[in-house]
């Protein structure tokens, strides 16, 4: 099953832009393999403009020349990823990434490059070029690299497939697909889900940038594995802060089809030396508090757990972030997360979740919104007294009955985990 539990890994955008190479991809693979993926971290991915040359931070150089294969397929730029030469693409990486028993994934966008409509290159497996199949007009409003495909043309499928054959043979897990999911365009979500049943290989599909369509909530869930709630996340209060809006609308959607599993993606973690900038002291501006309550919402709505910092820059409590295995548990093993209540009044503003665990367990996670400290409760069972554990210290308190508080700092967090007695 793909995606059987919500993804956890690491995806380069947050610390190094357009701008990674391969040496970079290759640390952190080497830093997951040794320091996290025993706590169920396991994917790599390469963001965006992996086939551009000259990129040199988040910005795009508009109407470059991208690296591209005879059949209007993107690759990878050997100047940054030098063991892609000769033709061999992502393979090495991908192999080198497998090695380290770990899984590889890569941003695309959307589309068919315009350099192959505007050279009428030919599309594999059909006699269409890309400019027979480029839907010229539906273009993306930040990056000059891509023109949709109009799935209602002969030779629209025949692309999609070439594409993940493509990146079948290379090996990839994992396919961030942008300029998708806010719009929506159905016809090429399917083309793409069709894709990458037809490959030969199993890939989770994840779709950027939201905000996604509430409405489009079930066929999201029919076709993709996972989708984005929001638009780029950075490291500020206020987009913590409307994240938790976002949670209470999109937590009915996390959950398990037929055959994979579909997640609401809050998206990456800016933790640790994010802001892509190339120095590791320019860190997080996200306070400690702040980070444990981000960490504690993805982990009860069971968002994908993307890390979006340098992973060889992290600190002591950056790791004690990411190798947290109770924390761990509530994004593994849970489910029916749904928040309790949240008031807000002259005092502040608080709010409290509640989720299951396989075995019958209560998840609470309780929640200070405002701005000075605040005592924080949730009601439990009437008549059951419960084992308390709590999940960020790791250790086991007292039991408790009718009642679970805690005095929380200034958007501060808590989440405990209670066994009936």
């Amino acid at each position: 099953m793909v995606a059987k539990t919500p993804p956890m890994g690491w995806n380069s955008w947050d610390c190094y832009g357009a701008a990674v190479t391969e040496d970079i991809v290759r640390a952190n693979a080497r830093f997951m393999a040794e320091n996290l993926k025993q706590y169920g971290w396991e994917y790599i991915v390469v963001d965006i403009q992996w086939y551009e040359p000259t990129a040199e931070s988040h910005y795009y150089h508009k109407f470059t020349e991208l690296c591209m294969d005879e059949y209007s397929r993107l690759l990878p730029a050997e100047n940054r990823f030098p063991s892609s030469a000769d033709g061999k693409g992502f393979a090495p990486l991908a192999d080198y990434v497998h090695s380290l028993g770990l899984k590889f994934g890569i941003h695309i966008m959307r589309g068919i490059p315009r350099q192959a409509a505007h050279q009428n290159t030919p599309v594999l497996g059909t006699s269409q070029t890309a400019r027979e199949i480029a839907a010229q007009s539906s273009i993306c409003d930040w990056n000059t690299d891509m023109y949709g495909v109009d799935c209602s043309k002969e030779g629209a499928q025949a692309y999609y497939d070439s594409l993940f054959t493509l990146y079948a043979s290379w090996g990839v897990d994992f396919v961030k697909v942008d300029d998708i999911c806010r719009g929506y365009p159905v016809a090429e979500v399917e083309a793409i889900a069709a894709a990458i049943r037809h490959c030969g290989r199993e890939m989770v599909l994840s779709l950027s940038p939201g905000p996604a369509r509430l409405d489009m909530a079930e066929h999201m869930k029919q076709y993709t594995n996972m989708w984005r709630i929001t638009d780029d996340f950075w490291d500020r209060w206020e987009l913590l802060y409307n994240m938790f809006e976002r949670a209470e609308k999109w937590c009915i959607h996390s959950g398990i089809a037929a055959d994979h599993g579909h997640w609401p993606d809050a998206d990456m973690l800016p933790i640790g030396p994010i802001n892509q900038v190339y120095d590791k002291a320019n860190r997080t501006r996200f306070t400690k508090e702040e980070q444990r309550t981000m960490l504690t919402l993805w982990s009860i709505l069971r968002s994908p757990l993307i890390i979006g910092g340098d992973m060889t820059g992290f600190d002591a409590f950056t790791m004690s972030l990411v190798t947290n295995p109770a924390l761990i548990e509530v994004v593994k093993h849970t489910h029916s997360a749904h928040p309790l209540y949240r008031k807000k009044d002259e005092k502040g503003e608080i709010c409290a979740w509640s989720a299951v665990y396989e075995n019958g367990d209560l998840c609470i996670a309780l929640f200070n919104l405002g701005e000075e400290p605040a005592p924080v409760t949730a009601i439990l069972p009437f008549g059951d007294t419960f084992t308390c554990c709590d999940i960020w210290n790791q250790q086991t308190v007292s039991s408790v009955q009718k009642e679970l508080g805690a005095t929380l700092p200034p958007h501060g967090s808590a989440m405990f985990r209670l066994s009936p007695i």
